[in-house]
């Protein structure tokens, strides 16, 4: 299984975001399908809600890939 690193450019993103960012889906809608057809897991969990807020430390698996999400530079004050 392919590890790849996410860096966050904020608090979170949405999954099918997540996805499609990723290159994992080729497009929103690809992302959305692979949620629905139980594709996608969330820290070894099955994942179905298609806008979960993917924060950093969690780890997201699809497509014979796992994302390790982690947390971007902190916003210029």
């Amino acid at each position: 299984m392919q590890m790849v690193d996410f860096e966050l450019r904020g608090e979170f993103i949405p999954l099918d975001a997540l996805l499609k960012a990723t290159g994992l889906a080729s497009s929103g809608g690809v992302a959305k399908m692979m949620i629905a057809a139980g594709e996608v897991f969330v820290d070894g969990e099955p994942e179905s809600r298609k806008t979960r807020k993917i924060r950093a430390g969690q780890i997201v698996e699809a497509a014979g890939s796992r994302l390790h999400v982690t947390a971007g530079p902190p916003p210029p004050q």
